[in-house]
């Protein structure tokens, strides 16, 4: 399975035989190699890996850092400290170490990496649980950055470890890819009152109409943020007293694709002007609001407004 350039495979092997850049170990945040994933490490590739690593130490759990691999075949080990020497870890302590070991793969431009199954060695921690928080962190780290890594490897010992994983990883992230990819999409738009009535934008690109202003929520945005930057960008308006009125979420209701739209309320400062991509704006009388054409839903959202209006 690939996301964008870099391809996702799980495997039954010895993480410590693989020819990869870097291997990652489950470790404490002492940083020194007992048993389980590290003493495999430690034993295969030598007493020269702890002590590399614990001279670094020690570091906060779910921080990582890098050592050499000594006689391994992989060129650097990735220290991932899952837990303290108290044993226990946790959704958030593997959730961090899986993330700051790519993180750190990044910063040493390497292209492959293995992880064994955080957490669930001497840590006990539910191999189902450990599998889709791992493939939530790798979806997220590959989404959000353009990454050097070409393989990631979820590398499991034994055959329940492994069928697991390969579950668990594989559909996660074919349901994210397949399905939540095509939607639907979240969208802000707001009402913004003035003491002459409403404004309204009349629409440059299709579906073409009159309609709220309004547009797609960026990943990283909260629908707070996203409809004060779509006003500004709409309508040169900076909005006070935001509110939410209603969300709307018929599967039709946008005729691109399936969008759930949430409406504020809204007051403004400043002078209206229309955006680039809208090919005209102006202020509508309460009155003349249900004699437009709209776009989209926004007739059925002027029409709830109004005997919300009613109500008040």
């Amino acid at each position: 399975m690939h996301i964008k350039n870099t391809e996702i495979k799980i495997i039954k092997a010895d993480i410590t035989e693989l020819e990869v850049d870097a291997i990652v170990n489950a470790a404490n945040n002492k940083l020194v190699m007992g048993g389980g994933v590290a003493g495999a490490i430690r034993k295969k590739g030598g007493k020269i890996i702890e002590d590399e690593a614990v001279k670094k130490g020690p570091i906060k759990i779910g921080e990582a850092i890098e050592t050499s691999a000594g006689s391994l075949k992989a060129k650097y080990v990735i220290h991932a400290a899952t837990m303290g020497l108290d044993f226990k870890t946790d959704e958030l302590k593997i959730r961090l170490s899986c993330a700051n070991s790519l993180q750190l793969a990044e910063k040493l431009k390497i292209k492959s990496i293995a992880f064994p199954a955080l957490g669930c060695g001497v840590g006990g921690f539910s191999f189902i649980a450990a599998a889709k928080i791992m493939a939530q962190e790798v979806f997220k780290h590959l989404r959000e950055n353009e990454s050097k890594l070409q393989e990631i490897f979820f590398c499991l010992f034994d055959d329940e470890a492994y069928q697991v994983f390969e579950k668990n990883v594989f559909g996660y992230l074919e349901y994210i890819q397949q399905k939540l990819s095509r939607g639907p999409f979240t969208t802000v738009d707001a009402i913004i009152e003035l003491d002459e009535g409403i404004i309204l934008i009349e629409r440059l690109n299709p579906p073409f109409g009159w309609a709220l202003p309004g547009g797609f929520v960026d990943y990283g945005e909260s629908l707070e943020e996203a409809v004060k930057r779509e006003m500004k960008e709409e309508t040169n308006l900076e909005l006070t007293d935001l509110g939410q009125f209603h969300t709307y979420s018929e599967p039709n209701r946008d005729p691109r694709f399936h969008t759930i739209g949430t409406v504020f309320i809204a007051k403004a400062k400043g002078s209206p002007k229309a955006g680039d991509d809208a090919k005209g704006i102006k202020v509508v009388k309460y009155e003349d609001l249900l004699k437009l054409d709209y776009a989209f839903d926004h007739k059925k959202i002027i029409e709830d407004y109004l005997e919300w209006l009613k109500q008040k």
